[in-house]
């Protein structure tokens, strides 16, 4: 059985959606921009490349990943939309991987993608009238407890569930910020951002190359007179800094079957080594991540102390620190560079840009095993493991 082998792992810079550089930017430019440069880093002609699996959310229909193939210049490859919410760049990763260990595909490009300043707004007829409503699409039967309301479902209901308190989600949204500064400055995201040429409302051309959405003046002060986002409910301590941003931006990483990079001396980089998705109550959502983690670790074969740097997303502050509590993480090895609070969160780019990360931060260690989780709307988590060697 052939192993998954990762040959070429790229990422836009992240923009602050609807206020930010890439607002104008359609989500259609973003994945053709960074299928064009995997491909390139890869080594590999672009005529052997089999399929190309994007991650989108929220976008109504269509296919991001074809598209972005035609525009590419790379017209017999099709391409497939993946949709597992917020873990849809982590499913794409697995769909590639699955593939070529099953001997189906040689070389895929996976990643994900989102323009959340230039998605539709879906309208949807109420049915039993002629009227309609604008809405998103339904992932699961909405219930008192379950809603489409994140902060209960993501940051609020694991916070209760886990005892947590504000002072510990601000500090880790703080230690979030203050690490993506550190790492923009340091050059840490140079290997993995590709810069993109953007045209701006006024037609100015920009060339957009580090992420914007990270602050430098947050402080634990600001971050403590923040009102929370349900004054109404007693105690709920969930706050904008705790919380994700609306971003966008693209990820994609080159994979192939390990002898194939042999055979044509391909910078292998790292081994997707497993991967998993999971279920939960969607009451509970944000406990997806912590559920992914434990499933793929079983399946990889390992223990979490055998894993080198951890990606947990930071949809909620919450959601890492619940996560580094149950599993009993060294917080020292999670999110070494920032994650939601800090760099933001690109729904369906994310767990592409989570892999991205760790490939390249752990490159630079010298190798070791990584570990991406992330809970999904709907109740649902999703996860993998590579290794670098």
């Amino acid at each position: 059985m052939p192993e998954a082998v990762i040959v070429s792992a790229v990422r836009t810079p992240i923009g602050t959606a609807f206020k930010g550089t890439l607002s104008e930017t359609p989500a259609e430019d973003l994945a053709t921009h960074v299928l064009r440069e995997a491909v390139r880093r890869s080594g590999l002609a672009p005529g052997r490349f089999d399929d190309v699996a994007f991650g989108e959310v929220m976008y109504g229909g269509g296919d991001l990943a074809r598209y972005a193939a035609v525009a590419a210049g790379m017209t017999h490859v099709p391409g497939v939309a993946v949709q597992r919410h917020c873990a849809s760049g982590l499913a794409a990763i697995g769909l590639a991987a699955a593939s070529i260990r099953a001997g189906m595909d040689r070389a895929v490009v996976a990643g994900g993608v989102q323009s959340s300043s230039t998605g539709p707004s879906l309208t949807w007829r109420i049915p039993g009238s002629d009227g309609s409503e604008q809405r998103i699409a339904p992932t699961f039967p909405h219930t008192d407890e379950a809603t489409d309301d994140v902060s209960l479902s993501v940051g609020w209901n694991v916070a209760q569930r886990y005892g947590l308190t504000r002072e510990q989600m601000d500090a880790w949204a703080l230690r979030s910020h203050r690490r993506a500064v550190a790492a923009t400055g340091s050059g840490a995201f140079a290997d993995e951002i590709v810069p993109i040429k953007v045209t701006r409302r006024d037609g100015s051309v920009v060339e957009f190359a580090a992420d914007e959405h990270p602050r430098s003046t947050t402080s634990a002060e600001k971050l403590a007179s923040l009102a929370p986002l349900h004054p109404e409910i007693d105690g709920f301590s969930i706050t904008a800094g705790s919380a994700s941003g609306m971003n966008d931006g693209a990820a994609a990483l080159a994979i192939v079957a390990d002898d194939l990079a042999r055979a044509e001396g391909l910078p292998e980089l790292a081994v997707v080594r497993a991967w998993t998705a999971v279920g939960v109550q969607p009451a509970y959502t944000g406990v997806g991540a912590i559920d992914a983690a434990t499933k793929v670790l079983e399946r990889a074969g390992l223990r979490a102390s055998e894993i080198d740097l951890w990606e947990i997303n930071e949809a909620f502050a919450s959601v890492p620190v619940a996560a580094c509590e149950v599993l009993g993480l060294d917080e020292e090895r999670v999110n070494v560079h920032g994650s939601g609070c800090s760099l933001g969160h690109p729904i369906a780019a994310t767990g592409a840009r989570m892999v991205t990360t760790l490939v390249h931060e752990l490159r630079r260690r010298g190798g070791g095993f990584g570990l991406a989780t992330m809970c999904a709307g709907g109740g649902q988590g999703g996860a993998v493991v590579i290794e670098v060697p």
